[in-house]
């Protein structure tokens, strides 16, 4: 199978991959001066600078200059990346959900700029803002080709005002060249930039982008030429001091803690292109609650990655494997471990370093290093977590990276087994991304070590995606051994051969309401090889979906499934009731239907109904939703499920509720109070999360959170806590 891996790999790699020619570019003049960021251009030296003009429309139609225009100026000092942009609309009645940073760019108007500064068309730094002059900023990967590729979770310090003004509105912005990471003497890098204009439901960029890719694809840039050559970047020192207060109650053990705690993060550049983070104590609590979620299969599900110093360059570390079966390392592994009652609690970290970045121009570099606590009550050993990724650019966009994982205790314990001391695995992946994205992939192959872990302990697979206008097919494959082990990764289930090809057609009707609808058919199988090879699992997938001009969409959904059960399995998750036998298989054959209302609107919804076979009985599903935005400062929103699974005697049948009501509430643009709410009778649990947050000062905050939890039968309080905490961010 390897020896295929190798065929398909250079036979792609050939004939795949091509030049762009990059049609538009700017000259960015050197100024030796300071601007005063006000959101007003009447500085004499802007009528100086060249513009980024003519953008392109992108929705909803991707082959006309776009109706509102927009007019980007750039300037640069030795320290300074200038930006005034003006932008033109039909009136002033944005739609503005929130004054919170790093909000949500769809739905709402904004413009966002886009820069690959290593010019690779793999990685990228994006700044934003809206008419009020909200900003946010992301991190782009993977060339931007997926979802999981945009991260919003990543700060840094810049300003930005905006005005608004009859006919248009102006941002002006000022972003430290120490924001970004580039290499020195550098004369150019790629930019893009696209904007959300809801008066016109209009959605542009400047570089042209087709429809069928992602707006954030970094394929499809133009050129911002800087008048004189970068020089080296002096990224300051930042010391990131936190203390946390807490005082909370254990209702369930009688047990109550007040305490406080210190430490803190640095952030060290080194040379042009790497940064090593240190944290020394951190405070990992959530001051962001996770959503709580309805479960109906068999195993586990990931949850996305919040924490701060896990986030710059996570693509390095997290994006091996297969995201859905064996990704082999998932840094929310870390700093959580299992007590005696085989539940999830925090385990605390000592202390850790991460190195990441770019060696040059082909070769980026991440290193991290985390030392957890022991936990002698719970037989928690300390544990030393390290992951060295190393990535080579090849060809236009594509890559070649290893994985080193190695999970260790250097301590005997006497309730640890040998097997349990220590997990280490290698890895090498090819992502494949042709230059204009038509074509991208991944070949990987893992192998895992451990004491006696047995000969099938590697992973491997393939994947690989034709995009176009109208035609989109992929064959998606892997396997999982069933020795393979990656104590910090997401390994959904082991023994498994899976296949997973699709093929999708779309329609771009030029007249009427419908902007674009398409059929998709993938069908889903999964054999056991432990079990003689035998076809456990799939799910054949047909649907058909419409995006509409006025940004609402419809889907139609059927699912016909199959599932071979080799242990028993209750789905409803009912304490103490009759799990549905194993060495069995279930035929189930159901349908969905979906529809989400236009975004734009001041009152908006979703709902998903679906009905069919489950198991050997039924299953109606609701799942909805509802967002009510008193702008600017007032956004309301409710999320709702409910499964009704109905299965025959003696096994159990039940209704599962998720209900989710949120109110967000922005003062200002430094002071913010949201409040969550979620209750689910499958955890027996009513949850409330309320936090307030002032930014005191740039990426300064002070956090006030108090979480409630209730048993949903009793009403019986679980645990209560209050939270005090007080971050920094201090440049040196």
């Amino acid at each position: 199978m390897a020896k295929v891996y190798v065929v398909l790999l250079s036979l792609l790699s050939f004939s795949l991959v091509h030049s762009q020619d990059s049609k538009k570019s700017f000259t960015v003049k050197f100024i030796d001066q300071e601007i005063r960021i006000d959101g007003v251009l009447d500085e004499p030296i802007w009528k100086t600078a060249e513009s980024a003009h003519n953008f392109q429309q992108y929705f909803p139609t991707d082959s006309i200059l776009a109706e509102q225009q927009t007019d980007i100026k750039m300037l640069y000092s030795s320290t300074t990346l200038y930006i005034g942009i003006i932008l033109d609309t039909e009136g002033n009645d944005y739609v503005i959900p929130s004054l919170e940073r790093d909000f949500r760019a769809g739905g709402n108007d904004n413009i966002s700029l886009l820069f690959d500064t290593f010019n690779d068309g793999t990685n990228a730094f994006l700044f934003g803002m809206n008419p009020y002059g909200v900003r946010r900023e992301a991190l782009i990967s993977n060339g931007g080709s997926t979802l999981s590729g945009f991260t919003t979770s990543w700060d840094i310090k810049w300003r930005g005002e905006a005005v608004m003004n009859d006919g248009n509105y102006v941002c002006e912005m000022a972003i430290p060249l120490t924001s970004f990471k580039f290499k020195q003497g550098e004369t150019k890098w790629r930019f893009n930039s696209y904007r959300f204009d809801m008066q016109s439901n209009e959605t542009s960029t400047w570089a042209e982008i087709p429809q069928n890719q992602f707006v954030f694809n970094l394929a499809f840039m133009g050129d911002m030429v800087f008048e004189k050559p970068l020089g080296k970047s002096r990224t300051p020192l930042a010391i990131i001091p936190y203390i946390n207060g807490i005082s909370q109650k254990d209702f369930e053990t009688d047990d109550g803690l007040n305490d406080v705690t210190f430490g803190g993060d640095a952030k060290v550049a080194i040379g042009n292109g790497l940064n090593l983070d240190i944290t020394v104590n951190p405070d990992f609590s959530n001051v962001q609650v996770d959503n709580i979620f309805t479960n109906l299969t068999r195993f586990e599900i990931s949850l996305p990655e919040r924490r701060q110093f896990f986030i710059d360059n996570n693509d390095l570390f997290g994006t091996f494997g297969n995201e859905r079966d064996s990704n082999p390392f998932f840094s929310r592994r870390i700093g959580i471990a299992e007590n005696l009652d085989g539940e999830t609690i925090e385990n605390g970290i000592i202390g850790g370093i991460r190195l990441s970045g770019k060696l040059d121009e082909n070769w980026r570099l991440g290193l991290l290093n985390i030392q957890t606590e022991e936990d002698l009550p719970n037989e928690i050993p300390s544990n030393n977590n390290t992951v060295l990724a190393l990535q080579k650019k090849v060809f236009s966009r594509s890559n070649l990276s290893f994985i080193f994982v190695n999970r260790q205790t250097f301590k005997d314990y006497d309730f640890l087994d040998e097997t349990d001391r220590y997990n280490r695995l290698v890895g090498l992946d090819y992502n494949l991304a042709s230059s204009d994205n038509t074509w991208v992939g991944k070949f990987f192959y893992h192998k895992s070590f451990a004491h006696e872990i047995g000969e099938d302990d590697s992973a491997a697979g393939v994947d690989l995606l034709y995009n176009s206008r109208n035609l989109n097919f992929g064959w998606r494959s892997n396997f999982v051994g069933n020795d393979f082990r990656s104590d910090l990764g997401f390994i959904r289930r082991n023994d498994i051969i899976a296949a997973r090809p699709f093929i999708e057609y779309n329609f771009w009707p030029k007249k009427g309401k419908i902007n674009t609808h398409g059929f998709r058919f993938g069908p889903n199988f999964i054999w056991r090889p432990t079990l003689d090879y035998q076809n456990t699992d799939y799910t054949i997938f047909s649907s058909w979906s419409a995006e509409f001009k006025n940004q609402s969409g419809l889907g139609v959904r059927m699912f016909n499934r199959f599932t071979f059960l080799d242990e028993p399995f209750d789905p409803t998750g009912t304490d103490d009731a009759l799990e549905l036998p194993a060495n069995q298989g279930y035929h189930y054959t159901s349908f969905e239907v979906g529809f989400e209302s236009d975004p734009r609107k001041v009152f908006s919804y979703f709902f998903e109904p679906g009905y069919g076979e489950f198991f050997n009985g039924t299953r109606f599903a609701f799942e909805g939703g509802a967002n009510l935005r008193l702008q600017p400062k007032v956004f309301l929103s409710l999320d709702l499920r409910y499964d009704r699974i109905q299965l025959p005697n003696p096994f159990p049948s039940a209704d599962l509720w998720l209900v989710s009501p949120r109110i967000n509430i922005t003062f200002s643009k430094s002071i913010f109070w949201s409040t969550l709410i979620q209750y689910s009778n499958q955890r027996d649990n009513l949850g409330v999360n309320s936090r307030l947050q002032w930014r005191f000062a740039p990426l300064s905050d002070l956090f006030i959170v108090y979480n409630d939890n209730y048993f949903v039968e009793s009403f019986m309080p679980r645990n209560r806590s209050i939270n005090l905490r007080l971050t920094y961010w201090l440049n040196i």
